[in-house]
């Protein structure tokens, strides 16, 4: 079977890849995608509760996590969320602010997809689905891809294969496998973004109170978080949970304030002088659902159940306002790369530029998107990345050729 040629082959058909893809072609280069799904974007479908949370207004630096902190700069300054916004506008995209800067789709995730696959198609980028990749050889100069449609040939050569989560829209290591054919570090990869799962006896109370949400402050010694806390039958889930999984170290305990709008010490105590003949269990319920209550009762402090608050000591009082601002929980684990909606670390940025993303050891490769050892909060900055990362390489590849 003969070889098909271009100039740039872009492996991954995802959010990165097909930004990329239009960047490069829109310069006049004969591009193609190769993925390996039966259709791009599907993780672009399924984001965001299926309305694509595709940028957030703040977009800094400080909202990444990578081995180089600065490492992101160039990209994120190079193509800003700004820029995105407004192509998601030439496109007619109704969009709408959800909280905290995260921008959604009014309708849907395909709007988004449709945008990138519009744009490749006027650029007249070619997709290939359903490729295996088989091997990859390293040309003088270009790469040879040998795949179970037949062998590509390019001159330069994008791996945006994304990284190890969600493993059922087709995740996989290929990325971090080329790289290493090729000699590059890549930093040990772990589930981020995921929810916690515990042993017993707190996974009992998770179970009892599974469904249950409210809005709650989760923190590590570094770092701390205030977002929408859901409780599962498996242990923690929603914004907070999912934002401090990231930085959480595995053995190590986590902080849960289920008040942080308040004062609590000082709560309990106005409560006693004002609200004396009530139980402690009516005062909590006026802030915190009844059910949770309930479970905190019968952790912390059941001898106290059907006593009045003016009868509970100041420094009781004290004791549970430190058990409600800072409860000390030690997760079991997550619930790992099943439902992580990113991969922690990955392709060491040292061997890439910055600018450019291309590999300093080997022109002409480049390497965008999740793979990388970039990681962004919840609320958009991951695809932001993605557009960022797929811009810088799209607008410097070949160059110089």
């Amino acid at each position: 079977m003969s070889s098909q040629t271009v100039d740039v082959l872009i492996l991954g058909g995802g959010a990165a890849g097909l930004f990329c893809a239009f960047t490069a072609a829109n310069r006049g280069l004969r591009v193609r995608v190769l993925e390996g799904s039966n259709k791009p974007g599907k993780k672009i479908l399924m984001s965001g509760g299926g309305r694509c949370n595709f940028t957030n207004l703040d977009i800094q630096p400080e909202n990444y996590l990578s081995s180089n902190p600065h490492f992101v700069k160039s990209a994120l300054s190079s193509y800003t969320q700004w820029d995105f916004i407004q192509l998601v506008e030439q496109h007619g995209i109704a969009y709408h602010e959800k909280t905290l800067g995260q921008l959604f789709c009014d309708e849907s995730s395909k709007a988004i997809l449709a945008l990138l696959l519009a744009e490749c198609a006027d650029a007249k980028v070619t997709i290939d689905t359903r490729v295996d990749i088989q091997s990859i050889e390293a040309l003088e100069p270009g790469f040879r891809v040998t795949t179970n449609q037949g062998d590509f040939v390019s001159r330069a050569l994008v791996v945006a294969t994304g990284g190890l989560s969600i493993p059922t829209m087709g995740a996989s290591g290929l990325g971090y496998q080329i790289a290493e054919q090729f000699n590059l570090s890549v930093l040990p990869r772990s589930a981020g973004l995921v929810p916690f799962t515990f042993s017993e006896p707190m996974k009992e109370v998770c179970i009892r109170l599974a469904g249950l949400s409210l809005d709650a402050e989760l923190s590590t010694a570094d770092v701390c978080f205030r977002e929408g806390l859901l409780f599962t039958h498996r242990g923690l889930s929603g914004p907070a949970a999912l934002q401090i999984s990231s930085y959480w170290v595995p053995g190590t305990e986590i902080r849960l304030n289920l008040l942080p709008s308040i004062d609590v010490k000082t709560w309990l105590i106005e409560a006693k002088r004002h609200h004396a003949k009530n139980l402690l269990r009516t005062v909590l319920a006026s802030k915190l659902p009844k059910a949770l209550v309930a479970e905190l009762e019968a952790l912390f402090w059941p001898a106290w159940a059907q006593t009045l608050i003016a009868e509970i000591p100041d420094a009781t009082l004290s004791e549970i306002a430190m058990q409600l601002s800072s409860w000390p929980l030690r997760p079991a684990g997550t619930e790992g790369y099943r439902t992580a909606e990113v991969t922690l670390q990955g392709i060491d940025t040292r061997h890439l530029s910055s600018k450019t993303m291309e590999c300093r050891e080997h022109p002409d490769l480049y390497f965008i998107g999740e793979v990388v050892d970039v990681t962004g909060h919840l609320g958009g900055y991951n695809f932001q990345w993605a557009w960022s990362s797929g811009y810088a390489a799209g607008m410097h590849v070949l160059v110089d050729a």
